[in-house]
């Protein structure tokens, strides 16, 4: 038996694929134990697990809040000086304490939850990254400046609460980095680097979300979930009333489930089911296609089920995701800020009539399927966590 130790931001898509990881791992007999915010671990991981708090700058800070305007270098500037430092800064006294009382085998650090690659290496525990999109590996390809910016801050970091002489990225472990998509999707991947083990998706049972009115979907008409995931929703008011134009004009042959937590968007019964969340992975088993934002997790949970896409990507990894979407033939790209409802209603006219995107998306989800998820995930970090490496801290 090993021990696994989860250190992960704030941030629900970040945490969820790690879910299923966890329960294969305590299927095999290891223990598993997590780091980070008990508000958002606790509802998604359960009221059992062993949850070692972490602060955070505090979710609902105006000034957490970018602009629409943010694009590009700009944006990831953004993030890095008002959320991705600080969340570090917050969370590594809760890192330590948690790595001191579990005495983990193996940390498995999220991609933006540097704390806990910092204070692996400082503390000499083998350590995995948790990629949960690929893009991080190339969405700073051609912008040298910014990668240069980033390499100052965490060295600055490493510093505060890292090992000073340290060297390796907070943000790769150069021992193991489980992404969860596939070739199939992210295109050649002979240069992501030996440690890099594509997993595929990551799929595990959520907490339910009670009061689904189910029996309004009609079974007549072709589904579409309309969703800009956990964190767009300040962003979203204007593509969401665009989308619902476009389905209302449609109703005869479509209807859709908008995902709008905000409530800007009106209900009506012209084939539009509007909702502050979904059961989405239940949910998906009865769409046909599903546009959103390019998330990394609703893409791969759209593909998994064979689903084509319509992505209008806002800002940080979305657009790479997108790409890769379209790329691979497996939807269509808008534009989130310029397109219209003709526009909006053309391209899902495309994904849902054109068999060709259909065709991809399957092919894309049975490569996730092929990869092994969870399971494979469980059994890389199993490799890792033997033989026992020395120095660590008992």
């Amino acid at each position: 038996m090993s021990r696994f130790l989860f250190v992960v931001p704030p941030l629900v898509g970040h945490i969820n694929p790690t879910l299923g990881v966890a329960a294969e791992l305590v299927r095999r007999g290891h223990e598993v134990a997590w780091a980070g915010l008990p508000d958002v671990l606790r509802p998604l991981a359960g009221e059992r697990a062993a949850v070692f708090p972490c602060a955070a700058p505090p979710l609902d800070d105006p000034a957490l809040v970018r602009p629409l305007s943010l694009r590009g270098p700009a944006a990831l500037k953004f993030l890095w000086e008002r959320f991705l430092i600080p969340l570090a800064e917050e969370m590594a006294p809760g890192v330590r304490t948690a790595v001191t009382e579990f005495r983990p085998d193996v940390l498995i650090a999220d991609q933006q939850a540097v704390a806990g690659g910092l204070l692996a290496e400082r503390l000499g525990i083998p350590w995995a990254t948790s990629a949960t999109t690929s893009a991080g590996f190339t969405a700073l390809a051609g912008m040298p400046k910014v990668e240069e910016w980033i390499t100052d801050v965490l060295h600055a970091l490493r510093q505060r609460i890292g090992a000073p002489d340290g060297t390796v990225d907070p943000r790769l472990s150069d021992r193991l980095v489980l992404t969860f998509s596939t070739g199939e999707l992210v295109g050649p991947v002979d240069s992501f680097g030996d440690q890099v083990r594509f997993v595929g998706p990551s799929l595990a049972p959520r907490p339910s979300t009670d009061g689904f009115p189910w029996d309004r979907l009609d079974p007549a008409r072709a589904t579409v979930l309309i969703t800009l995931g956990t964190a767009n929703a300040e962003v979203g008011e204007r593509f969401l009333a665009v989308c619902a134009a476009a389905v209302r004009s449609r109703s005869d042959r479509l209807q859709a489930v908008l995902v709008d937590p905000s409530g800007t968007v009106q209900e009506s019964g012209d084939g539009l089911l509007v909702r502050p969340s979904v059961p989405q992975l239940a949910l998906l088993e009865r769409c046909a296609a599903v546009v959103c934002h390019g998330g990394h997790n609703t893409v791969c949970e759209a593909l998994w089920h064979g689903l084509p896409l319509v992505v209008a990507p806002i800002r940080d990894d979305q657009p790479t995701i997108a790409a890769q979407v379209v790329d691979a033939g497996a939807g269509v790209r808008v534009r989130f800020g310029r397109a219209t409802a003709d526009q909006l209603g053309t391209a899902l006219d495309a994904v849902l009539g054109e068999p060709g995107y259909r065709a991809a998306a399957e092919r894309v989800g049975r490569s996730f399927r092929t990869a092994g998820g969870a399971p494979a995930a469980a059994a890389h970090l199993e490799t890792l966590a033997t033989p026992p490496a020395t120095g660590r801290l008992r």
